[in-house]
């Protein structure tokens, strides 16, 4: 059963696709979860509680859910964090520090969503080369070892389009995991002390 080496050649040019394509998604997650981990610096998640708790052993609670985000929000009481003794290292705002947590998983962000339309991008190239091959070549042994690298280019795409089939463009509204119910009237645990900045 012989191979045609154009055949072999575009299965190394659609193998490389691949790699490149799942290096990128690599890379763009663990870029995303590094900056979560820089921006929640100090901070613990108790999920038990829905709450972070800061350095100083100071609760932050839920404040609003972020639709188009997909973000849940928490902050702390502003009188405990403005007369913190660290204030000044941790924030700016006379509202208490605020911090994030993604309710989606990644991709969650429309950044991410963008790195992983180029994964989806490097896959359809990969597939539309093979299938251009398998076409010129269709002799038994070339559709074999071309069917191979096809099987993966569609395994690969399947699983990198689930977020997209789970969270269509425009981010339908969801409630968030902990089941907290957000109202105009329950933004905050703190509505004495938070007011939003003008």
């Amino acid at each position: 059963m012989t191979v045609a080496p154009e055949a072999l050649l575009f299965i190394g040019y659609a193998s490389l696709l691949l790699g490149c394509g799942c290096a990128l998604d690599r890379l763009a997650r663990h870029s995303s979860a590094r900056a979560d981990r820089y921006r929640t610096a100090g901070f613990h998640y108790h999920p038990q509680h829905d709450a972070w708790v800061c350095p100083q052993d100071q609760m932050l609670w839920p404040t609003g859910f972020d639709e188009r985000q997909q973000l849940m929000r928490y902050r702390a009481k502003a009188s405990v964090c403005n007369a913190c003794p660290v204030k000044t290292a941790c924030t700016s705002s006379p509202h208490g520090r605020e911090v994030t947590r993604p309710i989606q998983p990644w991709p969650h962000s429309e950044a991410a969503r963008f790195h992983r339309g180029l994964v989806l991008v490097l896959i359809a190239l990969a597939a539309l080369l093979l299938t251009v091959t398998a076409l010129r070549h269709h002799q038994p042994g070339d559709l074999v070892v071309l069917a191979v690298p096809l099987v993966v280019c569609a395994i690969l795409a399947q699983r990198f389009t689930e977020h997209f089939r789970r969270t269509p463009t425009g981010f339908p509204a969801a409630t968030p995991a902990t089941g907290l119910r957000v109202t105009p009237v329950s933004r905050t645990r703190w509505a004495a002390d938070h007011r939003e900045p003008r």
